[in-house]
């Protein structure tokens, strides 16, 4: 039988956390990127509801700061970078050939998402899946 000191400190502690990060491996080529995809890819469908919306990855990088990404259902890849990974800005515009975002959202095409892996996969520590963010929604319908 449990006291009521035990049932409110069980009512205080934080909730586990549905989603875990990963220790990321760095991938070397599109290969390896496009395997990571259908892992990333079948995972989101085994875990996420089909009511759900924000879902994508955060890569969370190891020198500071996270990278939110998706893909949208017009084929675009939309990243949302926080402030603290701004330094991590003219990377994501050499690696897909874009110009710099003017904001912390980049909209690329999907044909981008490849080489945007290949070029962040050194500096990523570890990716969790994600639901709920925003992709910087308010933002876009501006």
């Amino acid at each position: 039988m449990q006291d009521a000191t035990d049932t409110e400190a069980s009512n205080t502690e934080p909730s586990t956390p549905r989603f875990r990060p990963r220790p990321w491996e760095h991938l070397e080529t599109p290969y390896d990127v496009e395997l990571w995809i259908e892992e990333h890819n079948r995972s989101m469908q085994e875990n996420i509801g089909p009511a759900e919306s924000g879902y994508g990855v955060c890569f969370s990088l190891t020198e500071g700061g996270d990278i939110f990404l998706q893909t949208s259902a017009d084929g675009a890849v939309i990243v949302d970078v926080t402030a603290d990974a701004e330094w991590v800005a003219p990377l994501i515009s050499a690696a897909t050939g874009g110009v710099a975002s003017t904001s912390s959202l980049w909209i690329l095409p999907d044909d981008k998402l490849i080489q945007l892996i290949v070029g962040l996969s050194s500096l990523v520590a570890t990716s969790t899946l994600v639901v709920g963010h925003n992709f910087g929604l308010k933002r876009r319908m501006r």
